[in-house]
């Protein structure tokens, strides 16, 4: 394998691989015997495979860099095809489930792969290819939107990603001044948002009705993969969270408050967490990168050889550049086995979270990428990040080599940002649930139910009188509610698991970690609910386990 910058590129050939694909389906369809049927799929999984390994070149690259005139002009092919793609493997999944070697591929496959299957029949249909392929114009717009934003501040221009160090800063008008300055951009775009959201929402429902579903609430859902839970018991779960999280956390912030010595929170005090500033890497880029390599090596034989691997081939691309898209993600390429980490390095503490929490999900797929059968790998979300979130946790002990003698500091601001982080990520999903139930609101209605929800799940947030975030914009720079709908609440239910490793490392931090290296290795060869019982963790959508967990914590905060 070579490094990722230079691995070799070349456009997937649309009409090319449509009928192949096409002819594989009806070889299925004359298939006489298992072992033909089988073959059939081998060969499917292996054009699968390379299809994805190049949109992954091409969507990775164009986010390193969004003006990237090539890279860009590949972004908008993928948009436009796959949507075909998912029509072709719809097709080819709903003659396997006909098909009279169903019971061998189930067999062959497992339990769990063909009820993602049925659920990926039910959420397409070559009816809806316009919709999704306008539904994908619409993110990429709303990607390059935030990706290009240029907000003047201290003399230059910096991006979302970038602004974050001064948003954090110890001195308190430094942090003011930068949450006017990201204030004020979001009021210059805030109708242009608001614009995309709308022909969102309306052409996911558009999707959902012509697919003979209410609305989209059941369809993103099945898109989502959610197969063995639905939305009575995420309702629930947000239910138990408002009841216990959301005391816990105002109670952390009040300590917060007292902490960094000021009389009231304001919103550009919600992120600060001691009165000389947050604990912050010390090093570079790459000896934050190497210091995580020795981390590895020390955490355990398998952690070690992962991050060799991923150093070796360059698997991290991980500078904030002004031109490149926010945020932080592992992608993986079938045809190298490898996982990629992409990332905006800024300065802050959130540096290291790329070495723990996005290393988690890529130590997961290195540790399973010799797995013949793809569809064992083809994870929940809510069963994802709860390997990148507990590898936060187990990663603890070595936090002296990022921090120094501020690693202590570190164990505070990360524990009390992940108790805090719960309440607000249930409030992303029931935001998402009112919207899509109620799809002809106006852009000023969801304003305002953004602002009633942040009265139940944050009462102590105090926006100051600002003129976007006061009026309920908040909601616009996460960008989870714009390109994967309903993605956010599996956040939550994977950090209440994590934090369950968190209580039980603290006892027995070896046992924990071989159950994290069981649950990593099972991956989704198993339902959600049976695999966390098997790995020694309570479903949260149990009662009482929100309460128990909550308990748990506060003999640590």
């Amino acid at each position: 394998m070579q490094k990722f910058k230079d691995l070799p590129y070349e456009r997937v050939d649309s009409d090319k691989f449509v009928k192949e694909y096409t002819e594989l389906t009806q070889a299925l369809k004359d298939a006489k015997c298992f072992d033909e049927a089988w073959k059939v799929h081998e060969k499917i999984t292996e054009m699968t495979n390379h299809f994805v390994t190049e949109m992954v070149i091409a969507r990775t690259r164009y986010d390193i860099d969004t003006t990237d005139e090539f890279y860009s002009a590949e972004n908008d092919y993928y948009d436009e095809i796959t949507p075909l793609f998912s029509d072709c493997s719809n097709k080819y999944m709903k003659v396997l489930f006909e098909s009279p070697f169903k019971e061998g591929f189930e067999e062959k496959l497992g339990p769990v792969a063909l009820k993602s299957m049925e659920l990926s029949i039910k959420s397409f249909d070559e009816k809806i290819i316009g919709l999704a392929q306008e539904e994908n114009e619409l993110s990429s717009k709303y990607t390059k939107l935030i990706a290009t934003a240029k907000i003047p501040f201290e003399g230059e221009d910096y991006n979302l990603s970038l602004m974050r160090k001064f948003t954090v800063d110890p001195d308190r008008d430094v942090r003011k001044r930068a949450w006017k300055a990201i204030s004020d951009y979001f009021l210059t775009v805030t109708d242009e948002i608001d614009d995309i959201y709308d022909k969102m929402v309306a052409n996911r429902t558009k999707q959902a009705r012509e697919m003979g579903y209410e609305d989209y609430i059941d369809l993103g859902y099945m898109r989502m993969n959610r197969n063995s839970y639905g939305r009575k018991e995420v309702e629930n779960f947000r239910k138990q969270v408002k009841e216990a999280f959301v005391p816990l956390a105002t109670m952390i912030h009040e300590k917060r408050r007292e902490r960094i010595g000021v009389d009231s929170l304001k919103h550009y005090d919600n992120e600060v967490h001691f009165k000389n500033g947050n604990p912050a890497p010390v090093g570079t880029p790459e000896e934050i990168l190497a210091a995580g390599q020795a981390m590895y090596r020390e955490l355990s034989p398998e952690t070690g050889e992962f991050m060799d691997f991923m150093r070796e081939y360059d698997l991290f691309d991980v500078l904030g550049r002004k031109t490149k898209r926010q945020g932080g993600y592992m992608t993986f390429l079938p045809d190298y086995k490898a996982p990629f980490i992409f990332a905006n390095f800024n300065g802050t503490s959130g540096d290291v979270d790329v070495i723990t929490h996005e290393c988690g999900h890529a130590f997961q797929g290195y540790l399973t990428r010799n797995d013949p059968i793809p569809e064992h790998n083809e994870l929940t979300m809510e069963t994802a990040e709860i390997h990148s979130m507990s590898m936060e946790y187990f990663t603890y002990g070595w936090m002296d080599k990022f921090f120094g003698d501020r690693k202590d500091d570190y164990y505070t601001m990360h524990l009390e940002d992940s108790i805090i982080f719960v309440p607000y990520g249930c409030m992303v999903d029931e935001f998402q649930h009112i919207v899509y139930e109620n799809p002809d609101m106006t852009p000023a209605e969801r304003k305002q139910v953004w602002k009633d929800l942040e009265k139940t799940y944050r009462p102590h947030l105090d926006y100051d009188g600002d003129p976007f975030f006061a009026e309920g914009g908040y909601w616009q720079r996460q960008s989870h509610i714009f390109q994967s709908p309903f993605y956010y609440i599996d956040y939550v239910l994977a950090s209440v698991c994590a934090m369950q490793f968190k209580v039980r490392m603290d006892e027995d931090f070896r046992g924990a970690f071989e159950d994290y290296l069981k649950l990593c290795k099972l991956s989704v060869t198993k339902f959600y609910e049976p695999m966390l019982k098997e790995c020694g963790l309570r479903s949260p959508f149990e009662d009482g386990c929100i309460e128990n967990l909550v308990e748990a914590l506060k003999k640590k905060i």
